[in-house]
């Protein structure tokens, strides 16, 4: 009797430990929250009382499923039920911190202020993962820009065009353009490009004549009277998406302290331009230091090179590599005067 007792105890004893085992081993199965703000409920039906409430980017742990909903519980200890469809994985999660700390060191080309709210995607593409979003006005600093097809609504087939020859084909896919962008938070992701505007002045703006602008950097000021102006260098591009360059035009604003006015210290147009842009200062001999920035451009047969300028005030010239001939810089190229003027001219 003594030793079935004895055998009954251990067993309970191995089972409890059994147990014990399967609960620390079995990992707690977490998500992100997705929605700006979304309601918790005491169950899933068409009336229901509200539980709590969570925000964008909050982790929850899940309890359960139900179809379309999951039982969930807050870092605060709150539990209810959500709509799935509000949720993203760990691994999303996890997947833009990557994206972040990957681009964590590139350089900013321009700032944006979003005029809708929009989701921030982790591919530049309508159907790809989205987890935080951006509240209309909000600050973005832009870093890369990117082209993908626009999806045509209800998964219509595209039209079909009639070549020269009378063959048939599709309509070549329409693009749009999206800026992968960081937040005041940091958050880190895609944007669409039609949901941004470039914050510039407008005193610059108004000379755009018609181009999109993509990037906008202050090289440096000036002292007019008793106030500090900038001077910028903005790069310009057709203002249609899906292009196959970042920007083909560079345009500098200088201020004109006797007329206080900007002008066009320098143009070139007709670049195959990639991003990034970046800025630096560096000494010359007899200028001292001066305001430095460097495009990137393609070449004839595909190649990116390093184009370096600069700015002497109100002066741009190009700073040539060792070895490089003033006659061979991008023969397409256009430049404007040096003291030209900033007022905005007709297009002929």
């Amino acid at each position: 009797m003594r030793l079935r007792v004895k055998s009954c105890l251990l067993l309970l004893l191995a089972a409890g430990l059994f147990s014990d085992c399967s609960r620390i081993r079995t990992p707690q199965e977490i998500a992100y929250v997705s929605a700006p703000q979304a309601f918790l409920r005491d169950q899933v039906a068409a009336i229901y009382n509200k539980t709590g409430t969570v925000k964008n980017g909050e982790v929850v742990q899940i309890l359960g499923r139900d179809r379309r909903f999951a039982r969930v519980r807050t870092s605060t200890g709150v539990e209810g039920w959500l709509e799935q469809r509000y949720l993203v994985t760990k691994q999303t999660y996890d997947a833009f911190q990557k994206l972040a700390e990957q681009v964590h060191n590139d350089p900013v080309q321009a700032t944006a202020l979003a005029h809708n709210q929009t989701n921030i995607h982790l591919q530049a593409d309508r159907d790809a993962e989205h987890l935080y979003q951006v509240d209309q006005g909000a600050k973005l600093s832009l870093l890369k820009r990117a082209s993908s097809e626009k999806p045509l609504p209800g998964g219509q087939a595209r039209a079909v065009t009639t070549g020269k020859e009378g063959q048939s084909a599709p309509a070549p896919p329409t693009m749009e353009d999206w800026w992968l962008i960081r937040d005041e938070p940091g958050h880190v992701g895609w944007v669409l490009g039609r949901m941004l505007d470039v914050d510039i002045p407008l005193e610059i703006a108004q000379y755009a004549e018609g181009q999109r602008t993509v990037a906008s950097f202050v090289l440096d000021q000036v002292t007019d009277g008793d106030k500090k102006v900038a001077q910028y260098l903005v790069l310009l591009t057709e203002n249609k998406d899906g292009l196959p360059f970042d920007f083909n035009q560079i345009r500098v604003f200088t201020w004109n302290v006797r007329r206080h006015r900007y002008e066009t210290a320098y143009r070139e147009r007709n670049l195959n331009g990639v991003l990034p842009a970046t800025l630096s200062h560096e000494t010359f001999e007899k200028e001292g230091d001066l305001p430095v920035f460097v495009v990137r451009v393609r070449d004839e047969t595909g190649k990116v090179i390093e184009r370096k300028y600069k700015l002497n005030t109100p002066i741009v010239r190009r700073v040539l590599a060792p070895g490089e001939q003033k006659e061979g810089v991008n023969h397409r190229s256009s430049v404007v005067g040096h003291r030209s003027s900033g007022r905005a001219k007709k297009k002929r």
